[in-house]
């Protein structure tokens, strides 16, 4: 037993799980690599600042779950608690906003870190693959990146999860639905430092979980009963958009998400077989995101999907993913000559695509061929002294235990053919 321990909250991936988290970052990213996003990473800590202005002051990921250090040097710091103002302020700084090519179009692949009470479903460390359009105001690419995450979702063989959608209007009328919200949540029964986030962000309170809160918010006015007529039809566009691709949505009129920088249209994936923590995804538009950080005007639109939460959904369904073989053929030397030959004849089959592994530590023929059947390898190579004298190798398939010899030169060309 070790010493140490993965810190509270957070989990190691390791073999065979992990199979199924890289085919889940697969899944999520092939769409939008066919969409035209492109790849971009960005570093695991930022400027706290970055995130105070962009996220929100007032949001819990900034006062209670954001993990911020001072460095020697003296500079405030924080692991990325999302995603999103990381990779708008990589994309200002590159100056991609200035190449003419407008809405830049990427995606990303990563671990973001909140410091939360740890339960099944929410991780202090956690992964995600998200994706951005920066620099467009337009209906379709809010449709659009719906539309992706659910052929993403469906792609896996997710059926039971949900799309919530509303739409939080813009800096035109939400100002008077901010109004009319204070002036109801004044009159409620609500703790102090709820009572200061009516002051800073009272769409912050819609978001808050707790039973006691949500109970005295039955009577809240809507943000879409204040939608002027711009933000109503930029939402109907969308939504038409959405349902035309065959998608389906639930409109959700509080649904607010949990971060500051969100307008007019917001969105969440929600899978009822994970309890609680039933957010598999979301996003929205952040017009005003740009200009918080110190950009130019930049309307854009994003979201993230957890992977740890994809998973867990996948499970809840029953769904079996269908993961590449790890390894397809295990070559098992019996002797110094044997293993050379064969440790040449595995690169080889390497080289050529086919999942290969060897027989390391000298091991004898039979614990050799446990190892082969651990391996899942459809085919075992077995060869010896006198099998090399012979010009052949005992080629063995592991699921009818047929056993062929074939001649040392042709194994490539044998494997590839039964292998397809």
């Amino acid at each position: 037993m070790s010493t140490f321990q993965a810190p509270k909250g957070t989990y190691d991936l390791i073999p065979p799980d992990s199979a199924a988290y890289l085919a889940v970052r697969e899944a999520i990213a092939a769409p939008l690599r066919n969409s035209g996003y492109g790849y971009i990473e960005t570093p695991g800590f930022e400027n706290v600042e970055l995130f105070a202005r962009g996220v929100g002051e007032s949001t819990d990921i900034v006062t209670k779950e954001m993990y911020a250090f001072e460095t020697k040097g003296g500079d405030k710091l924080a692991l990325r608690p999302e995603g999103t103002a990381s990779v708008l302020r990589a994309a200002l700084e590159a100056n991609l906003h200035k190449t003419g090519n407008l809405p830049v179009k990427l995606w990303y692949s990563g671990s973001y870190y909140r410091y939360e009470r740890p339960q099944k479903g929410r991780y202090r460390h956690f992964s995600q693959v998200g994706a951005e359009a920066i620099g467009a105001e337009d209906p379709a690419l809010d449709a659009e990146l719906i539309i992706l995450a659910d052929q993403a979702y469906r792609s896996l063989g997710l059926r039971n999860f949900r799309i919530l959608l509303n739409s939080l209007g813009d800096k035109e009328c939400r100002p008077v639905y901010r109004s009319a919200l204070q002036d109801f949540l004044r009159g409620l029964d609500l703790d102090e430092d709820t009572r200061r986030r009516v002051d800073i962000n009272p769409l912050r309170v819609l978001d808050d979980k707790r039973e006691s809160v949500q109970k005295q918010l039955a009577g809240a006015p809507l943000l879409r009963d204040y939608l002027c007529d711009a933000c109503k039809a930029y939402h109907e566009e969308v939504r038409e958009l959405i349902t035309a691709a065959g998608v389906s949505f639930e409109d959700d009129p509080r649904l607010v998400r949990g971060l500051d920088y969100y307008t007019r249209t917001t969105f969440e994936f929600v899978h009822d077989g994970l309890g609680s923590q039933s957010a598999v995804g979301g996003g929205g538009r952040y017009d005003g995101l740009s200009e918080m950080i110190g950009g130019p005007a930049l309307p854009s639109v994003g979201w993230a999907l957890g992977v740890d939460r994809t998973v867990l959904a996948l499970q809840a369904e029953g769904v079996e993913l269908d993961l590449p073989t790890p390894t397809s053929v295990y070559a098992v030397p019996l002797g110094e000559e044997a293993r050379r030959v064969l440790f040449a004849k595995v690169t080889d089959l390497r080289k050529v695509g086919i999942a290969a592994d060897f027989a390391y530590g000298g091991k004898g023929l039979k614990g050799a061929m446990k190892n082969a059947n651990r391996s899942g390898a459809r085919y075992a190579i077995v060869a010896g002294e006198r099998d090399l004298a012979e010009g052949v190798v005992q080629l063995k398939d592991m699921e009818s235990g047929e056993q062929t010899a074939i001649g040392v030169n042709e194994i490539v060309a044998e494997l590839e053919s039964r292998l397809g």
